[in-house]
């Protein structure tokens, strides 16, 4: 490893800490439960994707939360630089992760194809 892909590690690390205790600080109680998943830094560390859990969120409720984010995303992004003492904060772009959905439908698959193996 480089050392600029250990400090983007470093800084993943950090913001998956972060996140969430930024999150419980906000007044808004749809956003202080969220699970946050994932941290993954692109571009230099210059944007941060959030993967969030999807818990039991509908579709309505999801793209709700997603635009209460984009609005508190300045207020995250300050409050990870007053506890860290960083000079800028990578802006944060939200996503619900579809991750587990995906690995549990092909483990499914792999299950289907084993057993119609085995009849056979």
């Amino acid at each position: 490893m480089n050392p600029a892909e250990i400090k983007k590690l470093r800084t993943e690390s950090i913001l998956k800490e972060l996140i969430p205790e930024a999150l419980a600080s906000l007044d808004d109680e749809n956003l202080k439960n969220l699970c946050v998943v994932d941290v993954e830094c692109k571009k230099g560390r210059y944007d941060a994707f959030v993967y969030l859990d999807k818990m039991f969120f509908n579709t309505h409720e999801q793209e709700k939360i997603l635009l209460s984010l984009k609005k508190a995303s300045k207020a995250l992004q300050n409050y990870c630089m007053s506890e860290q003492g960083w000079y800028r904060c990578p802006n944060f772009h939200f996503k619900f992760d579809d991750r587990l959905e995906y690995q549990n439908h092909m483990d499914a698959l792999f299950e289907k194809i084993k057993k119609e193996r085995n009849e056979s």
